[in-house]
């Protein structure tokens, strides 16, 4: 998630947006001179440029959003030949280093959630703010927003924003959308929070009756927790002894699914005097964050949307990727075309 503002130059020219948390992610992620890293949600390219000016290395910047990739194009000119952006997802990033002439990298960096250029463009469908088509597809393809609040069940609808919005009334919420949309189908951001703001009521100085569902749907169209889940892998596979891996998350499912994966691979998690022991795989990498970064008053008063942010961070050790997935990592929940194929 980026946040607005100037900030410094790779080769000329300003950066259109400074990343929040950027320079203790940057600091962390030690850039070194012939170094290949990894900034697997480009965005507008705040951390590259940082990561570019840091040191004479290479970055292979990553987005599922084409519109991202496209105004990318400059600092693509500007780093000379050091810079090198694909239009993929983040949980391929392994494969996609690989392609690109790298099978292993010094140093993967992850910035979660939606991005300030996607919450401020109305045509998106990302911010019951600006009233523009339910879309919230960061990439374009696969079922929107729309389909799947016009299709999912009640029950489907309030597990959905119960367990990805943390909405306690997610209930009341999904039977006002089934009603509603009995009479007409829901096609833009402004009529879906108007719906959810007849059921959900807030105090003066409450975040948005709308901000939970939005949230949870967006997560779910895009499936950015199994999108993290697999990421998080990926980069346990490519980076090498001593790189390091720094996530910036904005959402507690994130951050857990976060602190997990690096408890687990870091062979800190405790275990029980009543269970027979267990031989565990040496670990593969060394937490660097033994709490959560999180940023300053400075940089909330500068930018609200950092106040939710945790920065967490680990360095690869020399042992060899884990061959199994990390456990209960993700929330149970139906997959996307089985919601809008209403099973």
């Amino acid at each position: 998630m980026m946040a607005g503002g100037g900030g410094s130059a790779v080769a000329g020219g300003p950066a259109l947006h400074i990343p929040v948390l950027g320079r203790p992610a940057v600091e962390l992620l030690q850039p070194r001179q012939g170094g290949v890293y990894i900034d697997a949600t480009f965005g507008a390219g705040g951390y590259t440029r940082a990561i570019l000016a840091a040191a004479d290395c290479n970055v292979i910047g990553i987005d599922r959003d084409r519109t991202a990739i496209a105004l990318g194009a400059d600092l693509v000119d500007q780093a000379r030949g050091r810079l090198t952006l694909i239009e993929d997802r983040f949980s391929n990033l392994d494969a996609i280093a690989r392609d690109t002439g790298f099978p292993a990298v010094d140093g993967v960096v992850l910035d979660l959630g939606v991005s300030s250029m996607q919450l401020d463009s109305a045509h998106r469908g990302f911010s019951f703010r600006l009233d523009g088509p339910l879309d919230m597809r960061m990439g374009g393809d696969g079922p929107s927003a729309a389909d799947v609040v016009n299709k999912a069940s009640e029950r489907d609808l309030a597990n959905i924003i119960f367990i990805l919005g943390e909405e306690r009334h997610s209930r009341s919420v999904a039977h006002a959308i089934v009603k509603t949309r009995a009479e007409a189908s829901f096609e833009t951001t402004r009529a879906l929070a108007e719906t959810i703001a007849s059921v959900v009521y807030s105090r003066p100085n409450d975040i948005h009756p709308a901000t939970r569902t939005f949230q949870a749907l967006r997560i779910f169209v895009n499936d950015e927790l199994d999108e993290l889940a697999t990421a998080l892998r990926a980069a346990e596979r490519v980076i090498k002894p001593g790189g390091r891996l720094v996530v910036v998350s904005f959402h507690s499912l994130e951050d857990r699914i976060v602190k997990t994966f690096f408890v687990e691979r870091s062979g800190s998690r405790g275990g029980s005097r009543h269970a027979p022991e267990v031989n565990r795989p040496a670990p593969t990498f060394r937490t660097l964050t033994k709490r959560p970064i999180a940023a300053d008053d400075e940089e909330i008063a500068n930018n609200p949307r950092a106040r939710s942010a945790k920065l967490r961070a680990a360095e690869r050790t020399d042992a060899p990727a884990h061959a199994d997935a990390p456990s209960n990592l993700l929330p149970e929940l139906p997959a996307v075309a089985d919601v809008v194929g209403g099973r």
